[in-house]
């Protein structure tokens, strides 16, 4: 087993760890903030929108289970990519559509994918590549949220089920529930 490591930002990170926690291949996801100029940045400030960081997570998946390009897609079709610094009712460049490579390996499969998902759209996709910078893990109560508070929370609920559903649908032999159910 070998384990790569992606780091995305496509909105809130509750509702994309939500989704790539279902998918075949991912060993971890962790919540967190990058790209930002704050040292050892809060939740409160991040929100607060002035220290750069978005909201992100790192997945660690198997590459033996899951390549890299097919991850991405899934990242492209369970938010909003053409909707600059926005992810429904989240406002904010804290809530921007981004990736964050590795690598020049990892920077190629993300253009890849860019241009994969701008085929396949009718609006501009505002996703951008961004330098890997400084990874600071969030708050722990933000560590699988989904799992310990999102089903009591509103806006989750209102938030992860459709995202949940399109990948269970478009990506079915990718998600762990379908493939179970």
């Amino acid at each position: 087993m070998t384990i790569e490591y992606a780091t995305l930002a496509g909105g809130c990170f509750w509702c994309t760890e939500a989704v790539f926690k279902d998918v075949i291949g991912v060993q971890s996801v962790e919540s967190g903030y990058i790209g930002g100029t704050v040292p050892d940045p809060t939740y409160k400030q991040v929100c607060g929108g002035d220290t750069g960081h978005a909201e992100a997570i790192r997945i660690g998946f198997d590459t033996d289970q899951l390549a890299l390009g097919d991850l991405l897609d899934i990242f492209f079709a369970t938010h909003d990519a053409t909707t600059l610094n926005r992810q429904g009712n989240d406002v904010g460049t804290q809530y921007r559509s981004a990736m964050f490579p590795a690598n020049d390996a990892q920077q190629a499969e993300m253009k890849a994918a860019l241009d994969r998902a701008q085929a396949a759209s009718d609006k501009p996709i505002v996703t951008t590549i961004e330098p890997m910078d400084v990874w600071y893990p969030a708050e722990i109560y933000h560590q699988d949220y989904w799992e310990t508070s999102g089903r009591s929370n509103p806006y989750c609920m209102a938030v992860i089920p459709p995202k949940l559903q399109k990948l269970r649908k478009s990506f079915a032999a990718r998600s762990k529930a379908a493939v179970s159910a």
